[in-house]
């Protein structure tokens, strides 16, 4: 459109540009709901490359994914026409996707497939576009059969062996190498070319010594295929030496090669051009050939080479990886060598496909809203810009008409958008060397504000800090965003306050007022939406006694500090670190409440000690170092002879070197006493103003003897040393001779400087004087300046001597300017920075008014009043404090203490508000407010009375457990100091406690006037755990937990108790313990031990007999008894107990007695498995006798039944073949009853099988064993038994009564 407008457009599209007024493009967020509900184009999120390569060996997938809403559907065009994937039973799309799937396993071609193809997605608000994916089929060629001549060369000359690869898709990659497979040595001499031919610049006779083959890898196969190999035949004037080449610097023998100056193999002649595109990879190439073998340097018109260029195959190739416009002109290689030169230029040409200025983006708009898509592209030569909707050019007949959108080149402007202009449109930007599409969406949207972050979100932050408070919204058109704190005011912004775009609110610096709640309100022309964010301020987590660097010595304890102020709402963790690594506490480290404690010193501990305390939002940390002092390493013989001892102190101290403000200090070591010195103090002391006081000066190594002491001015120096060692400190040496420095002017300015008024008409100026070591001169002064500030006036200034001067007359609370110098006769010193100081303040005119009260609970109430003009506080304005007082308990007859209370709130609020906390619950309050600056209170307000409401009572006045015996435990309480409410109740848990364990849980509940309680217990050594907690209408307050003691240490719980009522005659410390009983049939050793005096006490001997519970008592004075006469085989369960002190008594003890026999022996005469036992062995023995009958009553010798009988043995041995038998060797001897043969065999039967198989059917199995079952004829013979059909053995009795 502006090709065919010219001038006329571009003025027109500039006017438009002018007057039109866009509107902020709205960001759809990626929250899951909005997109969920959000009508939305369809979007390209992926596809296959634009040139796209397959392997012919695998299915082809050509791929289009897209998202919107609704789901897109999916087209496909190839060639430019309509593809109906349908019809062709090779091609599938994926369900939900465009993806398509081209399978061959049922037939077919690949190269059939090959073409353009183009994805569309479509849904009901537009059409997005793939680009157009060319599709080819990758092709490894075989390599044309070829006979490869021998190739004749002279040495010395240059020689090309061309490779000439089958062209495959993509190229091959190519390498040469012989016959026998190794790769051909490259060097500057012989070198494969970018072409893939091998180039010698110069021929040696030893090239022919082996073959040339050019391999080609193609990429997409994985295969390599071999090219024919060349064979040199090289001519010399002289018979080749092999030898010859141990000399380097001859390689050609000793035989005369002419030399030759360079020329160029590649490129030829003397100059040649080259076209690259724009980020492709640039390669130039020359290869020469000469001899000597030429060298090639690489040169570039109008500059140097620069940091991109790459030189590779022994600088004949130069590369550059990305090439850009700047890397365009000429390139000349030079070839050179001995005997001459020359020269080749290469005009090296960029041009670009091409590439995104500004990419369109997707535009979501408002009704009745502005906005514009841009497409710029650039390249070389300049691309043409074309718009299309839908898939459609945009003004085609095809595309939908639009009145709110124009084109002008390469930008799209709407205006005034209407609902249901929603489309997508594609940019294409092409050249000549390629082409760019890109799809962004038009999407005109109407939708109410909503929220996008979590609701009544709790923010917690440190006092102070810097707080951002997120409300994230959406709408369309684009809402506008407010924020209010405790849903008051006209918005927040401004001030202390900023709000974002994004709907951010942020708080500069967190104060204890900002704790509210804050609500943000989205709203647009179709609603409004609101959110609150709850802000809890809290105070810093800080360490206020860190821990110190310090030196022990080796066996002492280490103890760092580590002290914590924090919120008290906040949990905080404190952990230790030893260089950075976490510590591991022990029975020997032990971390303290506020500290960490080492003791027992050794070398292990030594290093850098970190303490970290952390809450759930700020942390904070503090480091030191452990020093450990080691003993020197002794062998016993030396330590025994010699033991270690403080160190003598140095002597013969001297000063030299003297400086104004420094001098050497000087002294010989004493002696050590076997430990080694490791450090050495020094200390001095000066004569003006602290006589006789030493003072530490600094520390050195005890390897030191001479160090340069760092002096201050006009003072009179001595020194003296002290040596240190593992055992301790040396006394100190002789005072050096002393040395008086010269003076200076002062060189610190005094510090503290502040300016306060003592009473309402003055200002006191005061400052920390400066130390002795400071004055660096005589007759120190202070020079005070002062004047009023945001004045012109001159600075009134005093001189003295003090740290103190009043100004006097002032105005009531007026800012100064402040500034303060100290001097000496020597001169003046530095000033220090203004201050800025008040004078004093006077009390507040003015009081806070309609002081009011809200949402009141049972421990706190919200206050709100109408604050006071800034100008009537005089003073600094501290806060508004609140004065209130505890009127009365609601609870009738309960005394309450009327102690006034303050608590402050520090506001600047145009309407204030605060929380008055820790109230009484159920009570009556009285209250007034004053405001306060930094010395006086203001007027106070009106009165307000309010009543908190009914809470949980606090925790009984005391809980107490009484044993009056021992079968149960009693229980005591009385009613809460502070019921908080109408007392309606006790509530009591308990479980007994078996160590970790714990049992079932029992509930009592009681009346408000019931106070005590008795537990009966099954087991006097349970021990039980009791939890009470009194109850109102609100519920169960604060419990309070008892646990019953171990019996052995009950009488030390009740005689520590203030009120044990019933409990009498308790010897302290008096225990019976370790009761042991060794049971027998009717009696019992039983013995025990106890600290009572010998012969003092008389002790019971208590055993109950578990059967019917009879108790009987045997008084013993020794802690050893027979007890007789007990019942055999009964359970016992027996305990000892002071005849004087009933209290005192042992654990129960269960045991019982063992029997005449025992209980587990019983008769085997009645046992059912003995029983049946014996009737199996009767029967068999019946079975043997029946057998036994039958072959006595029928005589004869064993026949024909001993072969038969053989398989049945042989299935039950294991033999070769896998099968088992169980027969023993005796079960091969002759059986009793039949004759031996004259050589002591088994004479064996002349009868068949068939003889007395029925008919010969006998059954065979599978793999042909016999399974037939053998039966006895029935003819004559055999039915007058003369010949016995039954085998003899008892086995083959029983299968003959089967």
């Amino acid at each position: 459109m502006l090709a065919q407008g010219g001038p006329c457009a571009l003025t027109l599209m500039s006017l438009v540009l002018m007057l039109w007024q866009e509107a902020t493009a709205i960001e759809v967020p990626l929250d899951p709901k909005i997109q969920q509900d959000l009508k939305q184009p369809p979007t390209i999120v992926k596809q296959s490359l634009k040139d796209y390569i397959v392997d012919p060996r695998d299915n082809i997938i050509i791929e289009c994914e897209a998202k919107g809403n609704p789901v897109p559907t999916f087209s496909w065009r190839r060639n430019g026409k309509f593809f109906n994937v349908q019809k062709d039973p090779r091609v599938t799309m994926r369900k939900r996707s465009g993806t398509l799937e081209i399978s061959f396993r049922s037939g077919g071609r690949p190269e059939d497939y090959e073409g353009e193809y183009q994805c569309f997605a479509t849904n009901d608000l537009g059409v997005a576009l793939t680009n157009k994916i060319l599709l080819q089929v990758s092709k490894s060629p075989l390599w044309p059969k070829e006979v490869l001549e021998p190739v004749v060369v002279t040495e010395g000359s240059a020689l090309v062996l061309p490779c000439n690869p089958p062209p495959g898709l993509p190229p091959p990659n190519t390498f040469w190498m012989n016959s026998n497979m190794n790769p051909i040595v490259q060097d500057q001499r012989v070198s494969k070319g970018l072409n893939g031919d091998l180039y010698f610049s110069n021929v040696l006779a030893k090239d022919a010594s082996t073959d040339y083959s050019c391999n080609a890898r193609f990429f997409f196969t994985h295969t390599i295929q071999q090219k024919n190999p060349y064979t040199l035949k090289v001519h010399t004037k002289e018979p080749y030496n092999d030898t010859s080449s141990l000399n380097s610097t001859d390689l050609y023998g000793g035989r005369k090669v002419a030399e030759t100056t360079p020329t160029f193999l590649s490129p030829t002649g003397t100059e040649s051009s080259m076209m690259v595109l724009r980020g492709e990879k640039l390669q130039l190439e020359c290869i020469a050939a000469g001899v000597p073998t030429p060298n090639i340097k690489w040169f570039k018109k109008g500059g140097e080479l620069n940091q991109k260029v790459k030189l590779e195959n022994f600088n004949k190739t130069l590369r550059i990886d990305s090439v850009s416009e700047e890397d365009a002109g000429e390139y000349m290689c030079m070839a050179n060598n001995q005997i001459g030169s020359t020269r080749h230029t290469i005009y090296v040409q960029v041009k670009a496909a091409p590439y995104w200025l500004d990419k369109p983006v997707n535009l979501v708009l408002a009704p009745d809203e502005n906005g514009r898509l841009v497409c710029r592209a650039s390249g070389n030569p300049k691309p043409t810009i074309q718009w299309l909707v839908n898939g459609e050019p945009v003004n085609s007949s095809g595309s939908l008409p639009n009145p709110s959108r124009e084109v002008y080149g390469d930008t799209i402007i709407f205006s005034s958008v209407l609902t249901g202009g929603s489309a997508v449109y594609q940019c294409n930007a092409s050249n000549v060397h390629g082409y760019l599409l890109a799809n962004a969406f038009v999407s005109v949207l109407n939708m109410a504000p909503r929220m996008l972050g979590p609701k009544n979100q709790l923010i917690k932050v440190i006092q102070n800090n810097r707080t951002f408070l997120d409300c994230p919204f959406f709408g369309s058109p684009l809402p506008e965003l407010r924020w209010f704190k405790n849903g008051q005011g006209s918005g927040l912004d401004g001030g202390h306050y900023r709000v974002y775009k994004n709907g951010t609110l942020e708080i500069k610096r967190a104060l204890a007022e900002d704790q509210a709640t804050y609500t943000c309100v989205a709203a647009n022309r179709l609603g409004k939406e609101e959110n609150q964010v709850r802000l809890e301020v809290k105070e810093p987590t800080r360490i206020v006694r860190a821990p110190e660097h310090q030196s022990a010595i080796r066996g002492s304890t280490a103890r760092f500090d580590c002290r914590v102020k924090s919120d008290p709402t906040l949990p905080i963790t404190v952990t230790w670190q030893k260089d950075d690594k976490p510590l591991s506490l022990g029975w020997r480290l032990k971390k303290e409440e506020d500290a960490l404690s080492i003791p027992n010193v050794n070398e292990g501990d030594e290093g850098l000690y970190t303490c970290t305390v952390k809450t759930e939002i700020d942390q904070d940390t503090a480091s030191a170092r452990l020093t450990v002092l080691e003993v020197a390493h002794l062998s016993p013989s030396q330590s025994s002879a010699f033991p270690a001892d403080r160190p003598d102190p140095p002597m013969d101290l001297e000063l030299s070197d003297a400086a104004a403000r420094s001098i050497r200090l000087t002294w010989i070591p004493g002696h050590d006493h076997n430990s080694p010195v490791t450090q050495f103090l020094v200390q001095f002391e000066e004569d003006h103003w602290d006589r006789g006081k030493w003072q530490n000066l600094s520390s050195y190594h005890g390897d030191l003897n001479s160090v340069v002491l760092q002096l201050s001015p006009y003072i009179n120096y001595q020194f003296r040393v002290i040596a240190v060692n593992s055992v301790g400190q040396s006394v100190p040496s002789r005072p050096s001779e002393r040395y008086q420095t010269s003076g200076a002017v002062p060189d610190v300015v005094p510090r503290g400087l502040k300016g306060w008024g003592s009473k309402k008409n003055n200002m006191e100026i005061s400052w920390e004087p400066l130390l002795n070591t400071e004055r660096n001169g005589p007759n120190l002064q202070y020079s005070v300046m002062w004047r009023r500030k945001d004045t012109e006036e001159e600075w009134s200034n005093v001189t003295t001597e003090k740290n103190k001067h009043v100004v006097h007359d002032t105005e009531t609370y007026v800012p100064y300017e402040i500034k303060l110098q100290a001097r000496n006769d020597f001169g003046p010193g530095p000033e220090s920075n203004i201050i800025i100081g008040y004078s004093g303040e006077d009390k507040p005119l003015a009081s806070p008014t309609d002081l009011r009260v809200s949402k009141i609970d049972s421990t706190k109430v919200s206050v709100h009043w109408n604050p006071v003009d800034t100008s009537t506080v005089l003073g600094k304005f501290k806060e508004y404090r609140v004065h209130y007082w505890r009127e009365s308990s609601l609870v009738k007859g309960l005394h309450v203490n009327k102690e006034k209370k303050t608590k402050g709130f520090y506001s600047t609020m145009a309407q204030p508000t605060g929380i008055l906390t820790d109230l009484h619950a159920y009570s009556h309050y009285r209250m007034f407010m004053v405001v306060a600056n930094n010395q006086y209170e203001g007027p106070p307000s009106n009165h307000v009375e309010f009543q908190t409401k009914e809470g949980v009572p606090d925790a009984p006045k005391f809980f107490k457990i009484i044993q009056r015996s021992s079968d149960s435990i009693r229980l005591e309480w009385d009613k809460p100091l502070e019921p908080n409410g109408v007392l309606i109740g006790y509530t009591l848990k308990y479980e007994t406690v078996n160590g970790s364990h714990v049992g079932r849980q029992h509930i009592e509940s009681f009346l408000p006037n019931v106070t005590s309680y008795t537990l009966r217990l099954p087991d006097r050594a349970l021990r039980y755990k009791f939890y009470l907690a009194a109850r109102t209408q609100v519920g169960a307050g604060e419990v309070v937990a008892e646990e019953s003691p171990h019996f052995t240490n009950e009488e030390e719980f009740f005689s520590s108790g203030t009120d044990h009522s019933g409990v009498v005659g308790i010897a302290p410390g008096r225990v019976i313990w370790n009761l042991t009983v060794e049971p027998n049939s009717n009696y019992a050793n039983v013995s025990w031990n106890h600290n009572f005096p010998p012969g003092s006490s008389e002790f019971q001997l208590e055993y109950t007999l578990d059967s019917n519970g009879s108790v009987s008592t045997v008084s013993v004075n020794q802690p050893r008894i027979k007890l007789a006469g007990l019942i055999e085989g009964a359970k016992y369960r027996v305990r000892v107990y002071s005849s004087e002190y009933e209290d005192i008594y042992s654990n129960v003890v269960v045991f019982e007695t063992s029997a005449a026999y025992s209980k587990d022996q019983v008769d085997i005469a009645t046992q059912g498995w003995f029983i049946g036992l014996m009737c199996a062995i009767a029967l068999i023995i019946l079975i043997l006798l029946i057998v036994c009958f039958i072959k006595r009553s029928r005589g004869g010798k064993y026949p024909v039944r001993d072969k038969k009988d053989l398989p049945l043995e042989g299935v039950d041995q294991k033999g070769e073949d896998g099968s088992f038998d169980y027969h023993s060797d005796e079960d091969n001897k002759p059986l009793q009853g039949s004759q031996n043969s004259l050589n002591g065999g088994v004479k064996e039967s002349d009868d068949s099988l068939v003889d007395y198989g029925e008919g010969g059917d006998g059954q065979f199995n599978e793999d042909g064993s016999f399974i037939g079952q053998y039966t006895v004829k029935k003819d004559k013979d055999e039915t007058e038994g003369n010949e016995s059909s039954e085998a003899t053995s008892p086995v083959n009795a029983i299968y003959s009564l089967a």
